[in-house]
């Protein structure tokens, strides 16, 4: 959840692994709830103001992931169990692998292309007039790009955001509209369906889409959250086609079956949870992103206490033994040399 980008501290580039946690994970299976106990473990600690996007690169087995607001770029390397800080000042709130090489990142100036060292270049800064403030992302199988534009701001009135595709040729159109807070994307299995959420609204939906043509057509509500139960931010899709959505608010990630009925809720010790990838060298382990700064808003459920516990900054790791599929990578023609 990204509202208001500030500066963090620099925090040293290179930590052990820390810290195991006893987790509860609440099975439900026609209205029985079972309890089974699960190891969470933190697999790094910047205290990261808002922790977000995590991404797993299947090639190399390494995990990326953003602070958006202390605007600094992690990854953490499966054979060696270290992380590292890879890029700071620049703000990141969501990005995909590029299969040319580096990245396609999103953030409030509209989508960018980064060769992952020092090169980058604006390639989307407005849409029909739109300026493409953009959050979260996705790629599709052909190489397209996907993301939501948002102007939420809680303190005055403001448009409405959208969702933009961006074709391999860099070409952007806006394919639906009315969106609050765009937050997590993902693809059914077959990818026969997109799933969208928008946090303000607590909803997730899912379109129709079509492959061949990168078309989405009817949009429909698959999860409605409960006000009491936080907001759904990012999302993934397992191989069997459950959707996980980590919850804001919540402390938990959630993982829903395809017609939205929820099938368990792994708790996390982070009030700020934020979202959440299938990860590991059999795409069984998961890293889940949470938020260190407090956002205050008027969406927050009933009751809750935005100054009290842990809000977040760290970033998790649990196998539950269930497998996730690999993310797409964006085909965007590099427009820049890579230095060695």
């Amino acid at each position: 959840m990204k509202i208001i980008a500030i500066e963090a501290m620099h925090r040293q580039a290179e930590h052990p692994n820390t810290g195991d946690f006893t987790i509860r994970s609440n099975l439900f299976h026609s209205g029985e709830q079972a309890m089974t106990q699960e190891q969470l473990r933190v697999v790094a600690d910047y205290g990261d103001l808002c922790g977000e996007g995590p991404l797993w690169d299947s090639r190399s087995e390494t995990l990326y992931w953003t602070d958006a607001v202390g605007r600094k770029f992690y990854r953490y390397d499966w054979s060696t169990q270290t992380h590292r800080l890879v890029k700071e000042g620049f703000e990141i709130y969501g990005f995909a692998l590029n299969d040319p090489g580096g990245f396609v990142v999103t953030n409030n100036a509209g989508i960018w292309l980064w060769d992952g060292l020092e090169h980058l270049e604006l390639l989307v800064a407005e849409v029909d007039g739109f300026k493409c403030s953009s959050n979260d992302c996705i790629a599709d199988p052909a190489g397209r790009f996907f993301a939501g534009s948002h102007y939420y701001d809680p303190a005055k009135e403001y448009p409405l955001g959208h969702l933009v595709r961006v074709d391999p040729d860099g070409r952007a159109q806006i394919v639906d509209e009315g969106i609050h807070l765009a937050n997590g994307l993902g693809f059914s299995p077959d990818c026969r369906k997109l799933y969208f959420t928008d946090s303000a609204e607590r909803r997730i939906y899912f379109y129709d889409y079509n492959v061949d043509s990168g078309e989405i057509r009817n949009r429909r509500v698959l999860v409605q959250v409960p006000a009491e139960e936080g907001l759904p931010d990012g999302l993934t899709v397992d191989t069997e086609g459950f959707i996980w959505s980590a919850h804001w608010y919540g402390g938990c990630v959630v993982r829903y079956d395809p017609d939205g009925t929820v099938e368990r809720r792994v708790a996390v010790p982070a009030k700020q949870t934020s979202s959440l990838i299938f990860g590991g060298p059999d795409l069984t382990d998961i890293f889940i992103t949470s938020a260190a700064r407090s956002e205050v808003l008027p969406i927050m459920p009933p009751g809750y206490d935005p100054q009290s516990g842990y809000a977040g900054g760290k970033v998790y790791h649990v196998n539950l033994g269930i497998t996730g599929k690999p993310e797409f990578r964006a085909r965007m023609a590099r427009r820049f040399s890579r230095q060695s």
